[in-house]
């Protein structure tokens, strides 16, 4: 195993911002009592209002509100993309002292980059947690390893979190291949999952910006020029890559999770345009080092610490962007189980995010823009489907239509038209395709019902113990052909 540097050895370590540690209710400790009372005061307040003459004009006032908002969304028009830094002819290789950088365009060579200019260039550490990740270890390596950046401005931190299988011995042999890896073992029993071992090794980086990956990432070799930039903005404390599924054709189940993705691309990018909230997602995140710090690291007490960090990072005064392209592929799950599990984490993690850190949103600690950004979000999210079971049995005794059907009938509104619009921007294909396709991907989307109103209601009877399924990677000679938008 490569040994780390001398000058990384001294840890660093970082506390947390007071005003960001986990609030509870008054008389209510812990996740479970809270999400228990949330539940309550949903369905109750859902009973209320088929009770109640007036409880149509809430719903009416309600969704009146909403539309405003998604009108606003849909109608915005995205930031503007940001020049990238200029192109290395040989990105893999040092380039010598006192010599000039060759640069290349698609019309074939332009003026030399000089030294002095890259090598002023932000320094980037980009960081893998690895845990059994044999079958995708290895190009990934050879992937970060070869970016068009100047080798001598980044290095790649691989934290080996007590593999099991031959992940141990690839990345030895890898050490020996590319200069810029370093590599850590976790020992057995350390706690803290992916952000423990991020924050095990992130103190002892030299980057100016953080960026971390997952094991079956596929990453463009121009995305640090892309990315670099962006955070010449001195709000912009993160910036998240679009992110694209690899296996995309293997079946409907992740054809359904390219839909998925286009549809959060389409909504970070309309959503930021109108200073709303810009959201991490693990894959592809890239964090400025003094705004990681502030936030005290990744929380070690969530099973989403992409999401956790988001709201960290808005909280301390900082902007989350979003780049279009290039994107970053992943592996999608090709199987309904390993879908729904993976779901359910998701789901679970953005939900805790809103029990944790309620009362800092409940006191304006946002902007006002970002505080009904994110309760909108919340409504059709987590309210809707949680209040779908309630709002259908009363339907059912009272004879007639569920009450939030508006609300329904906008949040679908807004998929449609979101997907499209989205597919129509990541992938270059007809519009009847992406027609065809919106239409698989909104009877795929369903199934988020069935997670967000299952995992409310277990989150709320059941003691709640971080847990974590990992997801399997495969990494198939065919996914690996597969070409990112």
């Amino acid at each position: 195993m490569a040994d780390i540097p001398e000058r990384f050895s001294a840890r660093r370590f970082y506390t947390p911002l007071k005003e960001l540690e986990i609030d509870d209710f008054p008389g209510f400790a812990g996740r479970r009592s809270k999400a228990a009372l949330t539940l309550g005061l949903l369905w109750g307040v859902t009973v209320v209002l088929h009770l109640v003459s007036w409880g149509s004009w809430v719903i009416v006032g309600l969704t009146a509100v909403l539309t405003t908002h998604a009108l606003r969304i849909l109608l915005a028009r995205p930031c503007p993309a940001i020049a990238p830094l200029p192109s290395l002819a040989l990105p893999s290789q040092p380039v010598p002292t006192g010599s000039p950088a060759p640069v290349l365009s698609a019309s074939g060579p332009v003026e030399p980059v000089a030294e002095p200019e890259w090598a002023a260039w932000p320094y980037v550490s980009l960081l893998v947690a690895a845990k059994n990740e044999e079958t995708v270890i290895e190009p990934l390596v050879a992937a970060l390893c070869q970016l068009d950046y100047p080798a001598s401005r980044y290095d790649v931190w691989i934290v080996d979190d007590n593999s099991t299988d031959g992940t141990a011995q690839r990345l030895q042999e890898l050490t020996r291949r590319y200069p810029q890896l370093r590599v850590l073992r976790r020992p057995v029993g350390a706690s803290g999952g992916k952000s423990g071992a991020l924050n095990q090794v992130w103190p002892d980086t030299q980057g100016d910006l953080i960026g971390v990956f997952d094991a079956d990432a596929r990453v463009p070799r121009d995305m640090l020029r892309h990315i670099v930039p962006i955070f010449d903005q001195p709000t912009v404390g993160a910036v998240q890559m679009q992110k694209a599924i690899v296996n995309r054709a293997k079946n409907l189940w992740t054809r359904g999770q390219q839909a998925e993705m286009a549809l959060d691309s389409y909504f970070q990018q309309q959503r930021i345009r109108l200073g709303g909230i810009g959201e991490l997602r693990g894959n592809g995140q890239f964090v400025r080092r003094t705004a990681l710090a502030q936030c005290g690291g990744w929380n070690e007490k969530t099973i989403t610490d992409d999401l956790d960090l988001t709201l960290r990072l808005h909280f301390s005064g900082w902007e989350i962007q979003f780049l279009l392209h290039p994107a970053v592929g992943e592996e999608g799950v090709e199987r309904a189980l390993a879908l729904w599990h993976q779901r359910n984490r998701w789901a679970e993690g953005g939900y805790q995010r809103y029990l944790d850190y309620w009362r800092l949103i409940a006191q304006h600690r946002l902007a006002p823009a970002k505080t009904f950004d994110m309760a909108a979000l919340w409504m059709i999210q987590y309210g809707l489907p949680t209040v779908a079971l309630p709002d259908f049995a009363m339907a059912l005794l009272r004879h007639r239509l569920p009450l939030f059907l508006p609300v329904s009938s906008l949040a679908l509104t807004l998929s449609v038209v979101g997907m499209f619009c989205g597919l129509r921007r990541t992938r270059q294909q007809s519009v009847w395709v992406s027609g065809l396709q919106t239409l698989w991907g909104n009877l795929y989307m369903l199934h988020w019902l069935l997670v967000i109103s299952t995992m409310t209601l277990r989150l709320s009877v059941r003691p709640k113990q971080l847990r974590w399924v990992k997801t399997i990677h495969l990494g198939s000679e065919e996914d690996l052909r597969v070409d990112l938008p």
